[in-house]
């Protein structure tokens, strides 16, 4: 019987040679091609167990590298690459030259490394960075901006509907809807015995501030954030309010127009005072019954942690619609502090991880008043349990 394997078998010994590296050529018993050898080389680059740079600090190499990956590997798996580059080997090459930025595969984790080094970034390279940023923005509003709107704008028609209208305010068009089965065919007209009006439109129907922690460990929430926050700030029902904080705190409102400016003002790094955050929105926020106010952070209070507490309770207590998200990201929840975590949902605060598809329907729960931790329940997000 022949001992040859197969070429089904080949394919499985060659793949596990790939993931165990050159240590496994005898007992893998199979040899690569010239192209999986090429890819073999981009794995160990990155990978060998030593770590000592093997991409070396040559730009030429590292271009080849960029290239050589996208030509192996599907989008998804060069994304992680290039963050694990950056991360297993100080690789800030990659976003300071503007050549090898151009080769990178733009996604939210590249946006979030170029974020914290936007003050160190040579001016050269500024430019092709927005491109990047802008280029990412762009995809994710595609995918988000939709679903936000249509959630928001619904969720407030259903909450503000006015059942007793004036003249003025009638919608005529909701009302007849609501009146068809009192249509009177010897008259041709309809009764209408329901008023349903437009609610009122002279000012913004709720007040939304999202407040983000700027650590770096939530990077990923605050682009995301960013986005969202640009998607709200053009929904006249709303009056949305973009607060970012580290050991101090910035109100990037005036940026909202554009998330691309917004995402350059922010400072990635630094300590972390949410004491300090909560104390400036409470200063802010002037119809606290009429206000949704989502927390993003991990809860690793480096301010006042009583102080912090104290707070959150007295936002909750005005009538502030509180809710803290422990990240706001596709990967779920990061390291935070459990403790205060616990603390926060034993003050009737919802306190759970949320991935950015599912926020417009978060964003429309709280509007419609509706109990924020169960719909995180429904969803399977772990939601925390006061003590």
């Amino acid at each position: 019987m022949s001992t040859t394997p197969d070429s089904t078998d080949i394919d499985r010994l060659q793949r596990w040679r790939l993931v165990l590296g050159e240590a496994a050529d005898d007992s893998c018993g199979t040899s690569l091609s010239d192209r999986l050898l090429r890819a073999d080389a981009s794995l160990a680059a990155l990978y060998d167990s030593d770590r000592k740079g093997g991409l070396g600090s040559s730009s030429p190499h590292v271009a080849r590298w960029l290239g050589d990956i996208r030509e192996f590997f599907p989008t998804s798996v060069v994304q992680v690459m290039q963050q694990d580059a950056i991360e297993r080997l100080n690789l800030q090459q990659l976003l300071l030259e503007p050549e090898l930025l151009e080769m990178a595969e733009p996604d939210v984790h590249l946006v979030a490394n170029l974020m914290s080094l936007s003050r160190m970034m040579p001016a050269k390279t500024k430019d092709t960075a927005r491109r990047v940023v802008r280029k990412v923005v762009a995809e994710l509003e595609q995918k988000l901006k939709e679903p936000m709107r249509q959630a928001v704008s619904g969720s407030l028609n259903r909450a503000e509907r006015n059942r007793r209208p004036k003249l003025s305010e009638i919608d005529w068009h909701r009302t007849i809807q609501a009146n068809l089965g009192r249509y009177l065919p010897e008259k041709q007209t309809v009764v209408a015995e329901k008023l349903i009006g437009h609610g009122r439109k002279r000012s913004a129907l709720r007040d939304i501030v999202l407040c983000v922690d700027q650590s770096g460990s939530m990077a990923a929430s605050l682009v995301y954030a960013g986005i969202f926050a640009a998607v709200l700030a053009s929904l006249r029902a709303v009056r949305t309010r973009m607060v970012v904080f580290d050991d101090k705190v910035v109100d990037l409102t005036d940026e909202t127009a554009d998330p691309v400016d917004l995402l350059f003002g922010v400072q990635l790094g630094g300590g972390t005072d949410i004491n300090l955050a909560l104390s400036y929105c409470q200063q802010v926020i002037d119809r606290p019954d009429k206000t949704i106010m989502v927390l993003i952070t991990d809860l690793y209070e480096g301010g006042n942690a009583r102080e912090m507490l104290k707070r959150a309770a007295a936002l909750k207590a005005a009538g502030v619609n509180l809710i803290c998200l422990l990240a706001l990201a596709d990967d779920g929840a990061p390291g935070y502090d459990h403790q205060h975590a616990a603390q926060f949902a034993a003050l009737g605060i919802p306190t759970f991880a949320c991935t950015p598809d599912q926020f417009p329907a978060l964003m429309a729960t709280a509007i419609q008043k509706q109990d924020v931790a169960l719909w995180a329940a429904k969803q399977g997000f772990v939601a925390q349990r006061g003590e």
